[in-house]
């Protein structure tokens, strides 16, 4: 299930919208019964932070076949004064949040130059309480968050280059980050870097 949280920050005196988008980890995932993404049973989907994922292939028409890797290498459990100094106003149905920071190397690897934004689409992070939450997207304007700058989303890589990112992530107040993960589709595991305290 997913839902959307709407966030409306004031920033010196402009308005930003930003949007998180979560999902709830309330079902095992399905296992594909044939087809073209089908995994073999022996595939590794489990890394350490640092290790890359296996290339990746763009599912962007623009980059359509391009393939990529994905290395997160560190992530932080930020404070709720850190969302308050960030300039974001959260919905308060939502509850207090704290961020969670995730470094990642993004390295372009063939094919047609991707965009860094269509490279780290499919982060995901899970939370000790099972929940799962996508990086905060800024609709409007911006929030500032330390030692975590907006990365360049719309900056081309090509020829085996990589960037360095940062993104962030809201989770409830009280919960840990306990793994990155790189979605794969609806019908495969995800890839996971567990988190370690």
């Amino acid at each position: 299930m997913r839902t959307r949280m709407r966030v409306m920050a004031v920033a010196a005196g402009a308005v930003t919208l930003a949007v998180a988008l979560t999902s709830c980890n309330d079902s095992e995932p399905v296992n594909n019964q044939g087809g073209s993404e089908s995994r073999s049973a022996d595939s590794k989907t489990v890394y350490r932070l640092g290790e890359a994922s296996p290339p990746q292939e763009s599912t962007m028409q623009k980059s359509k076949g391009a393939t990529f890797t994905v290395t997160p290498t560190k992530v932080q459990t930020g404070t709720k004064a850190e969302v308050e100094k960030s300039g974001l106003q959260l919905d308060k149905s939502d509850g207090p949040q704290v961020p969670v920071y995730v470094w990642a190397t993004l390295t372009h690897n063939s094919g047609k130059a991707m965009t860094v934004g269509d490279m780290d689409d499919d982060l995901v992070v899970a939370t000790d309480k099972g929940q799962r939450t996508k990086a905060l997207i800024v609709l409007m304007g911006q929030a500032k968050w330390p030692n975590c700058p907006a990365a360049d989303t719309e900056k081309p890589l090509s020829g085996r280059q990589s960037e360095k990112i940062c993104n962030v992530f809201l989770v409830p107040e009280g919960q840990k980050a306990s793994a990155v993960e790189l979605t794969q589709g609806y019908y495969n595991d995800p890839l996971k870097w567990p988190v370690m305290s």
